[in-house]
């Protein structure tokens, strides 16, 4: 796929100063830039890589000035931050830009789907499914029967949506993910076995979330497991059964959270995090990586460790902590001259 410094300038309303016919077919950073790539600079750090970079197209502020011959032709904009992340988008887009349907595919009974709808190879869609517009479905997909997807979502190769899942508007599902399996409910008998408690909820996502590869998420054993507006989850995050995320709360990976708890808006939480189950979690919480979260946490806390507390706490708990074996010699010393 290539673009000429103009066609850039007409997406980025920035003015070309060079050679407006210029191609590129790919992105580099400026100080890797080879022929034929297009790069960008704003930190005021990188400005000495203008003068040596071999890309053939820069993105650089209006402000910027030469003091030195420049070999690449420079597209001057408002914000050359701003505009290079809106030509990624641009460029994500047109490179998700299918349409049909692909053999072998199945299509079962009583499907309806929108216009620009993209089917790739070896799917599978169940029974009365619903899909939205431009929605764009990629190879070895699964989508259970009652499913119900909305307006511009994209499912990447080998995603799993169980039935009777409901995904909004806007969503992105990378490979690997599973969205419906069977929440972790068994029943303990006296003999030591186990018998399993049937799921029969399902998951709801929200429009404009984001789930990353591999990441699973379990339905309700009754009722819903709810993934709320904006949500973003990265790879290999476990979400149990029953499970509710609140609006715009970003999860890194290989977070586990168990059943029942409840996650407020517009919370962080780092990787390697465990939360127990049936706990409340308020909105605007931080949580660093690898704490384990064992209580209820209220709105607005900052916190870490496992089990975790107050990231104050923890932070000058953690100085004495490594200063332990000095202050057992201290005390052992001073016993001894008190004795």
């Amino acid at each position: 796929m290539k673009f000429t410094a103009e066609q850039i300038a007409g997406i980025l309303e920035g003015e070309v100063i060079g050679n407006p016919s210029a191609e590129v077919h790919k992105l580099s950073k400026i100080e890797e830039g080879t022929e034929g790539s297009l790069t960008f600079l704003s930190n005021p750090k990188y400005q000495n890589y203008i003068y040596t970079t071999q890309a053939t197209i820069t993105i650089v502020n209006k402000s910027f000035e030469a003091e030195q011959p420049i070999s690449s032709t420079l597209i001057k904009v408002e914000d050359a931050y701003q505009s290079f992340s809106k030509l990624l988008e641009y460029y994500n887009q047109v490179k998700l830009m299918k349409s049909g349907i692909e053999q072998p595919s199945v299509i079962s009974e009583n499907v309806t789907y929108g216009t620009d709808l993209y089917l790739g190879s070896f799917c599978y869609v169940g029974k009365n499914v619903i899909i939205g517009n431009n929605v764009k479905i990629y190879p070895n997909t699964f989508i259970g029967d009652n499913v119900t997807i909305g307006n511009n979502c994209v499912f990447f190769a080998g995603v799993r949506i169980y039935s009777e899942t409901e995904i909004g508007d806007n969503c992105v599902i990378h490979s690997g993910t599973i969205v419906g399996s069977d929440g972790f409910g068994f029943a303990p008998h006296d003999d030591g076995t186990y018998s399993k408690i049937p799921q029969i909820g399902n998951v709801i996502l929200e429009d404009d979330v984001e789930v990353g590869s591999c990441t699973t998420i379990d339905r309700a054993t009754m009722g819903s497991t709810v993934i709320r507006k904006g949500v973003k989850l990265d790879n290999q995050i476990q979400i149990a059964h029953n499970v509710e995320i609140g609006e715009h709360t970003v999860i890194a990976a290989q977070t586990g959270i168990a059943g029942s708890t409840k996650i407020g808006r517009n919370c962080m939480i780092g990787g390697q995090v465990g939360i127990s189950g049936h706990l409340t979690i308020g909105d605007n919480v931080r949580i660093q990586a690898q704490s384990g979260i064992g209580k209820n946490i209220k709105e607005g806390e900052i916190i870490q460790g496992s089990p975790a507390f107050n990231y104050g706490d923890f932070s000058k708990s953690y100085v004495h902590f490594k200063n332990l074996p000095k202050i057992v010699a201290d005390l052992d010393a001073l016993k001894k001259k008190i004795e």
